[in-house]
Parts: C-alpha cells; sequence; structure tokens
C-alpha cells in the first residue's frame, strides 16, 4: 500500500470501511512521541484480514495505512467530541487509550500541523469514501457502509469500565440505519450464544457512521466494534488462527444479512 489508502472496489451493495487499521506512522513523528506511543499500541490490529471474509460476498474495503495517531480518520474535521462528557481521544490525538501521553512535553501538534494532517490524510480517506459509496448507491439503488473497528475489551478504564461486550453493534441510536436492517443485525446476534453483545452501548456509531448515513436516501450505515480478545492475544497483538475463524463466522452473517 503505497498511498494514503488502498481501495479494492467490489461489485455488492456494500463498503466496508476500516478507519483504525492503519499502523504506520512517519519516523519524524515517532521521534517527538513516547516510547509506548511509537509501536502505535490503540491500532484496530488486523481488522483487514478479519474483514477478508467480505471479499467473498463481493465487498468494496477501504483502508488506510496511517496510524490513528497520525489522524484519526473516524473524528470530524472540526474535533467536535462524539460522546460529550466521556473520555475519548481526539482528531490528532495527545493521549493514549490508557489516558497516557501519545507526545513526549512539548511535542504534540498545534492548530496549522492539526490542520496539515486533516489535508494530507483526512481529506483524501474520506473522499474515497464518499466516491465510493456514491458509486454503489448509483449502481445498486441502495448500499450499506460497515465500518469495522476493534478495541481492546478490558483494562481500559480511561474509556470505559470494565469487561467491554465482545461486540457491539452501533447505529446511532438507530438513527443511522432503516428499523428493518437494525433487527435483522440484531436478530443474527441473537441467534448465536458464542459471543455476547450490545446495541448502541457505549460505541454507537464514530464520526463516519453518523455523517454518511442517509437511511432514507439509500445508504444505511452501521458500526461494530469488536473486543480483541475474540482473535487475538491483546498484550502481544499476535493474530490467532484458532480463535480468528468463530469472530470471522460472525462477521460473515451479520453482512450477508447487511445485504440480503
Amino acid at each position: 500500500m503505497d498511498g494514503i489508502f488502498e481501495l479494492h472496489r467490489g461489485t455488492a451493495p456494500l463498503l466496508v470501511s476500516v478507519p483504525h487499521d492503519g499502523s504506520e506512522i512517519p519516523a519524524a513523528l515517532q521521534a517527538r512521541m513516547v516510547e509506548r506511543a511509537r509501536s502505535a499500541p490503540d491500532t484496530d490490529w488486523h481488522v483487514s484480514r478479519l474483514y477478508d471474509v467480505a471479499r467473498a460476498l463481493g465487498a468494496s474495503i477501504l483502508r488506510p495505512r496511517y496510524s490513528r495517531y497520525v489522524v484519526d480518520l473516524n473524528r470530524p474535521p472540526d474535533d467536535t467530541s462524539l460522546y460529550p462528557g466521556q473520555n475519548t481521544t481526539g482528531l490528532c490525538p495527545a493521549v493514549q487509550f490508557t489516558g497516557a501521553p501519545v507526545y513526549l512535553e512539548g511535542q504534540a501538534p498545534d492548530e496549522d500541523e492539526v490542520a496539515q494532517r486533516v489535508d494530507t490524510y483526512w481529506r483524501p480517506y474520506h473522499a474515497a469514501l464518499q466516491g465510493e459509496l456514491q458509486r454503489l448507491r448509483d449502481a445498486h439503488g441502495r448500499v450499506v457502509l460497515w465500518e469495522g473497528h476493534t478495541i481492546r475489551g478490558s483494562d481500559l478504564p480511561f474509556l470505559f469500565e470494565g469487561r467491554l461486550p465482545d461486540l457491539n453493534l452501533g447505529t446511532s441510536s438507530g438513527a443511522s440505519c432503516s428499523p428493518p436492517l437494525q433487527a435483522k443485525l440484531e436478530g443474527v446476534l441473537a441467534a448465536q450464544s458464542e459471543f455476547d453483545w450490545v446495541a448502541n452501548g457505549r460505541f454507537k456509531g464514530g464520526y463516519i457512521t453518523r455523517h454518511y448515513a442517509a437511511p432514507d436516501n439509500g445508504i444505511d450505515a452501521v458500526q461494530l466494534e469488536m473486543s480483541q480478545r475474540l482473535y487475538m492475544d491483546e498484550d502481544s497483538f499476535e493474530y490467532d488462527a484458532v480463535k480468528a475463524p468463530r469472530a470471522q463466522a460472525v462477521i460473515r452473517r451479520l453482512l450477508e444479512a447487511a445485504i440480503g
């Protein structure tokens, strides 16, 4: 992946976006970060690998090259909080998910640098996303935008208390997709017993889900936040090829329901 992002164009009315899959940090920026942050620990590790099952369904897949520490593609460009009153990380995060700093003292980006990163990294990704949504919407009359996310499912008191459910479906409290689609997806989750789940809990959908959704105009948007314990070792970031297929099976059933 040589550019800012990689776009695989599919044929089905489904676009899978994985905006936190990127883990690369330019060397000059790494030099300004604390040691822990240089390894991009808050990456949605292996999420594009999980969503390889979407290719067989004919989905388009959009994934970035660079880490959310460079710029968070799932935040609004004005950095308005998506969860007022709750701890979050920002457009160009200054803190890690643990609450620890990303940057060495005095090295965090100023407003001009943030604006430059938005122009360099954020806008191209969103232009590609919008263009692909429009292409699929024009071709099929409707399209589902699926936001694939993963996160450490425990030991993150800065962001949430206790243990996060295995599967966290977000539809902006029902505003980002049609009621029939919401019911179908919840039906898939309820029909399986291996993983616990919640709809519109701590994670209701980020900027991409909320901004691009237009259910009345044929664009449904859904976010799935998956606990990383389902498919990897959360401490070493190693992919677990034994556990992962079970998580992928649920993802596939959800995507099949989304486009069925």
